[in-house]
């Protein structure tokens, strides 16, 4: 490939990753990245759109782009006795994302298999949709589910006070109400493979980004994801660029052991643990922000856009769990002044 022609690659690639979020603003947006004319721009802007990679709107003077779908498959599934996820992914996702690298099908196979099955052996349901939109910058994935519901499920399973519970403990890594059947590692592994990962259930809506550390739940994005409000069941939305050069052997080295390759480290989101303006301030907040966190070597409390702790709620992590598994090493991120100072406060006892 010749120097200019590589190039034009660059900038129509460049545009291809940004035009979603500069839909209105991106010749601008690729003039001052690559320094090259309007014109020029426009020329590439003109062969995407010829592709159908981008769709164009409006006049010259207001016109606006964003990407096109190359692809656009979705089939429902009767969730009966005979239903395999390995046998759906082989026969009819697969071929979806055939001309990808290895690293970005493995990504897919390990994402839509885990939801699937998830679907499959708890959910309680009749059906499930899957979804699957191709641009030819990234794809996106939708399984969705008529059951119980994953969070009200949880919140049964395990007694918890609110359904926001269960996004907390889903959180941590290895819950599953079906310990003979499941470890309860596949939300966790595939929310941190995919550029975008949410769940939505109920009136909860749990979401991680891979460029955020943090878990959150949010305002629930109805209209972006095509589901009605107050749908029952669970939607599992998850997306991906195409050309990522993530792995699946990457994420799962981030929370290995070194010596037996065993998901030995999780980060806790502690702001998972309050309520809008509820203060972690008790004992029984940071029990349930410990419950089940012995079953790993390292644990990481993530204290982002958590402003303060109490005395009781910082000496029960940082103290009394400290003493009672002197096995764990316990670390604390993205703690504000006060927080470390009640850490501090708490360790030196």
């Amino acid at each position: 490939m010749s120097r200019l022609s590589k190039r034009g690659e660059q900038v129509r690639q460049f545009i291809l990753s940004n035009v979603a979020d500069h839909p209105n603003d991106i010749v601008a947006l690729v003039s001052q990245e690559f320094g090259v004319s309007r014109q020029a721009i426009n020329r590439h802007l003109q062969k995407l759109t010829k592709q159908k990679a981008i769709v164009a709107e409006g006049s010259t003077r207001n016109r606006s782009y964003s990407l096109g779908p190359l692809a656009k498959w979705h089939k429902l599934y009767e969730l009966s006795d005979g239903l395999e996820e390995d046998v759906v992914w082989t026969s009819d996702i697969k071929p979806l994302v055939s001309e990808f690298p290895d690293n970005v099908r493995d990504i897919w196979s390990y994402g839509i298999t885990e939801m699937l099955n998830n679907a499959i052996d708890h959910s309680g349901g009749a059906k499930v949709l899957i979804e699957v939109e191709k641009t030819a910058a990234f794809t996106r994935a939708l399984v969705y589910d008529d059951g119980e519901g994953i969070f009200k499920k949880i919140k049964r399973e395990l007694n918890l006070n609110d359904e926001r519970h269960s996004v907390l403990e889903l959180a941590k890594g290895k819950l599953t109400t079906d310990p003979s059947r499941q470890t309860g590692e596949g939300i966790f592994f595939a929310s941190r493979m995919f550029d975008a990962f949410a769940i939505i259930s109920g009136d909860v809506f749990f979401s991680h980004q891979f460029d955020k550390v943090e878990d959150w739940i949010g305002q629930i994005p109805y209209e972006s994801l095509g589901v009605e409000k107050n749908g029952k069941g669970t939607l599992v939305s998850m997306q991906l660029d195409n050309n990522t050069s993530r792995s699946q052997k990457r994420i799962f080295d981030n929370f290995s052991s070194e010596e037996d390759y065993s998901f030995s480290k999780t980060v806790v989101p502690v702001r998972l643990a309050q309520y809008g303006d509820e203060k972690l301030i008790s004992r029984s907040q940071a029990k349930r922000l410990l419950s089940g966190i012995d079953k790993f070597k390292i644990v990481v409390f993530d204290f982002f856009d958590v402003n303060s702790i109490g005395q009781a709620f910082a000496d029960e992590v940082f103290r009394v769990f400290k003493n009672q598994n002197p096995d764990i090493e316990v670390f604390s991120i993205n703690a504000s002044q006060d927080v470390e100072k009640m850490i501090d406060r708490a360790e030196s006892h």
